[in-house]
């Protein structure tokens, strides 16, 4: 799709701030609509999960809408699919909020921040970059991002792993596998770099 608008769809379960990420995924230049349904992913790019709260009554709700079907098989198809905050946690396999089953497009399981000083881990921190991706193209290593969580991914293959931070405890704040990315932090609410890094995934879209 050169040369044209990245359309991105977000997935709307009642567990995020819709208007703050759909805002700054227009300002960077995507084409954004709202997915509340399957179709909700016709004649769309890309597929963003956005969220709050707990990964169990995440669950719940996306089977109530019909959306874990056809998130799955958007991923499986090679198609791109940004998770952020609870939205990258039900990536894995399974989350120990709520023992709750997710949705197993990355391997792995979400489990307490531990020795955390704090806990919700709330405002800024810095991410370590663990290896190269398109992703992360023009952020500093040891960017700060804005964070909202007291549960992180233990990804089963810390290749997959693209940036890390500490709270106590250090965990991976963003992955990736293929067409399947996803970061802990928020980037809509980051400031310059959160934009960088939907302006990154857009372009991710666009050169496909």
């Amino acid at each position: 799709m050169t040369g044209t608008r990245a359309r991105v769809a977000v997935v709307d379960y009642g567990a995020a701030n819709m208007v703050s990420i759909t805002r700054a995924l227009a300002a960077v230049g995507a084409e954004v609509s709202v997915a509340l349904d399957a179709s909700g992913f016709e004649n769309v790019d890309a597929v963003v999960v956005p969220g709050v709260g707990a990964a169990r009554a995440a669950m719940v709700q996306l089977d109530a809408q019909g959306l874990r079907r056809p998130i799955l098989d958007w991923a499986v198809a090679g198609r791109p699919l940004l998770g952020i905050c609870l939205g990258f946690q039900i990536l894995f396999e399974a989350s120990d909020e709520g023992d709750a089953e997710a949705l197993g497009l990355l391997p792995g399981r979400t489990v307490e921040l531990v020795d955390a000083p704090t806990l919700p881990h709330i405002g800024w921190n810095s991410v370590t970059l663990a290896r190269p991706h398109v992703l992360f193209d023009g952020v500093p290593d040891g960017e700060y991002f804005y964070f909202v969580h007291s549960y992180v991914p233990q990804p089963a293959d810390e290749s997959m792993i693209l940036g890390r931070t500490t709270h106590g405890r250090q965990f991976a704040s963003a992955a990736a596998r293929g067409n399947v990315l996803g970061v802990q932090f928020h980037p809509e609410k980051s400031s310059d770099a959160g934009l960088r890094v939907l302006s990154n995934f857009v372009g991710i879209v666009e050169a496909r």
